[in-house]
C-alpha cells in the first residue's frame, strides 16, 4: 500500500471516529447538537470537522477565527466549561452562533489536548434539562474529549508510520491504546460504552496501519 493511500485511509477513519464521537455525545446528553472543532495549525482557526444534530448537513468545513465564542475560550485556556444560560456569558459569540443557523441556550465545551496542546474542542448544545448533573456532565464530556484526543494522536502516528520512516521503529501505538483502556473502569456507563467503541475502532485502525507499514518496509 502506498503512503498516499495510507494517509487517505487515516483521513477517512478520522472522519468516522469524529462523527461517532459527536453522535454518541449528542445521545448521552440528550442534546440538540454536538460537534468537534479542530484547530487549524496554520492559522489557529476553529474548523467544524464533525456535527450531529442541528447543522450536521451544512456546518462541516465552516471555520471561525481562533478564540471565537465558548469553544474558543475552551481551546485558549485548555479547560472544560459549562454555560447554562449563554445570554449571561461574555464569552458567547451570538453573531457566530447566528451564522450557523442555530442559537443555543446552553453550551458545554471541552478541549482536546494532545502533548499539552489544544488540538480541538468537543462541544454540546442544549443538553437535556431533565437529566442535568452539572459536575458529572462536565466530567463525562471531559473524558470523551480526552479519549478523542488520544485516538486522534493514534491516527497521527499511523499517518507517520504509513509515510515510512526510513526503516525506523514503529511508534508505540499499543501504549496509546492501553491509555484508552486504562480509563474505562472509571467511566460512567454511557461514556464507558462510547470509549469502548472508540477503542475497538482504534484497534482496527492499528491493525490496518501496522499492516500498511509492514508492506512499505518489505
Amino acid at each position: 500500500m502506498s503512503s498516499t493511500n495510507s494517509h487517505q485511509d487515516a483521513d477517512i477513519t478520522q472522519r468516522r471516529l469524529l462523527q461517532a464521537i459527536v453522535e454518541m455525545a449528542r445521545l448521552i446528553f440528550g442534546a440538540a447538537a454536538a460537534s468537534v472543532f479542530l484547530v487549524d495549525p496554520a492559522n489557529g482557526d476553529l474548523v467544524f470537522e464533525a456535527v450531529a444534530g442541528e447543522g450536521e448537513g451544512r456546518l462541516p468545513g465552516t471555520r471561525f477565527p481562533g478564540g471565537t465564542g465558548i469553544a474558543g475560550w475552551a481551546a485558549m485556556y485548555g479547560q472544560p466549561v459549562l454555560i447554562d444560560d449563554v445570554s449571561d456569558s461574555p464569552q458567547f459569540a451570538r453573531d457566530a452562533a447566528e451564522s450557523t443557523g442555530y442559537v443555543p441556550r446552553s453550551i458545554m465545551a471541552a478541549p482536546l489536548i494532545e502533548d499539552g496542546e489544544c488540538i480541538g474542542v468537543l462541544e454540546v448544545l442544549d443538553r437535556d434539562s431533565h437529566q442535568r448533573c452539572d459536575l458529572g456532565d462536565v466530567d463525562s464530556l471531559g473524558l470523551l474529549a480526552t479519549q478523542a484526543a488520544t485516538v486522534l494522536e493514534l491516527l497521527a502516528r499511523i499517518r507517520w508510520t504509513g509515510a515510512g520512516s526510513g526503516g525506523g521503529s514503529v511508534p508505540p501505538n499499543v501504549q496509546l491504546l492501553q491509555r484508552v483502556a486504562d480509563r474505562l473502569p472509571a467511566a460512567p456507563d454511557p461514556v464507558g460504552g462510547t470509549v469502548a467503541r472508540l477503542l475497538a475502532m482504534a484497534d482496527e485502525l492499528l491493525a490496518t496501519g501496522e499492516g500498511a507499514a509492514g508492506t512499505i518496509r518489505a
